[in-house]
């Protein structure tokens, strides 16, 4: 049966009308107000990509004299030293000079990084999850707006008052009561074994960083249930299964690549996070932690640790170094971004955009 109406006087069903391409005014029909208007659209549009490039070159620019200077030693090297800086007597090295004594390995760096950002999003991901879940399944609707109102709290939380409640409640508290009982875990998992601390360390910094990304987590996987159809929910009680069930058969497969999509964006923000790392780290310099409960540093907190020290080189081979430091944080916070990007793609089938793709 067709939809379309007869076609008059002919006696035959008309066909579907055809689609008409867009329109595209030329310049000649364009007044100069809407010439301006454009202009305008275009170079806001440009400037974001126009920074982002400016930004990643001229770090680029600085860092080259230092992988020059340390080679792949960069990346495997486990002591960062810009040597004695009250000493004029310079070494050369791979053609360039420094102070006598510098050396720049990054390895324990990019390790504290890394493993801190990993502990965070295997933490907040689970518990953003299922927050969301116990918000929209069981809270009464009526409450669901007051409650949300924390989470958007959390995400607007200075990280630098993060960091100070971290060293100065969180971690004490943690290492007093929970540590030891984690402690015994070493007979089993080793990284868990020795001394806990006093809160300072590898997990008080990533839990700290797991309750700074567990909002952006949560908001977006709550826009996402939300548009869970709610036919396909009250069909699946109708037939029998609990609200839990539900959830695990038609809810988290239905904003599965949401999820995935929002934990991306919780991981870019514990990579780049800086202060809060800082003051509950311990600044391990060069040393890779013992210990879960054990100082580390990374890479964004020694940039702004050392950064003053860094100025007063006279030869400015310590600038060129942690310019170095922060071209890897930026090639690997990209890279993340499209190993994510290649993830979700395998698991939706193409689509990218962090939208349900239905049951």
């Amino acid at each position: 049966m067709s939809f379309f109406p007869a076609a008059q006087g002919t006696g035959r069903r008309a066909g579907p009308l055809p689609i008409r391409r867009p329109v595209r005014l030329r310049d000649a029909d364009l007044t100069r107000r809407d010439r301006l208007v454009r202009s305008g659209l275009l170079l806001a549009a440009g400037i974001p990509t126009a920074m982002l490039v400016l930004i990643a070159a001229e770090m680029v620019v600085q860092s080259v004299p230092a992988f020059r200077y340390a080679g792949w030693g960069f990346f495997t090297g486990r002591v960062f030293s810009f040597g004695n800086l009250y000493v004029t007597k310079l070494q050369v090295q791979n053609g360039v000079s420094a102070p006598h004594g510098a050396t720049y390995g990054a390895f324990t760096f990019i390790f504290g990084t890394l493993a801190s950002s990993v502990i965070a999003l295997v933490v907040a991901l689970p518990l953003a999850v299922g927050a969301v879940l116990a918000l929209t399944e069981r809270v009464p609707v009526r409450l669901q707006s007051t409650v949300s109102i924390f989470f958007e709290l959390l995400a607007g939380i200075p990280s630098v008052v993060y960091g100070f409640w971290g060293i100065l409640v969180l971690g004490p508290l943690l290492a007093a009561h929970l540590y030891p009982v984690l402690g015994r875990l070493g007979a089993v998992v080793p990284f868990f074994r020795g001394p806990v601390g006093y809160g300072e360390g590898l997990l008080t910094a990533s839990l700290i960083l797991t309750l700074m990304i567990v909002p952006i987590i949560a908001t977006t996987t709550r826009e996402l249930v939300r548009g869970v159809p709610i036919l396909a929910k009250e069909g699946a009680l109708a037939l029998g299964m609990t609200r839990y069930e539900t959830a695990r058969v038609v809810t988290l497969p239905y904003v599965r690549r949401g999820i995935w999509a929002a934990a991306l964006l919780g991981w870019a923000r514990a990579l780049g996070e800086t202060m809060a790392v800082l003051l509950v780290s311990g600044n391990l310099l060069n040393g890779l932690p013992a210990n879960i409960f054990s100082p580390f540093s990374t890479m964004a907190a020694t940039i702004v640790a050392m950064l003053d020290s860094a100025l007063t080189d006279a030869t400015g081979m310590a600038v060129h170094a942690l310019a170095a430091l922060g071209v890897v944080l930026l090639v690997i916070t990209v890279v993340t971004n499209l190993l994510g990007r290649l993830i979700i793609r395998r698991v939706t089938g193409g689509a990218v955009l962090p939208v349900g793709r239905g049951i």
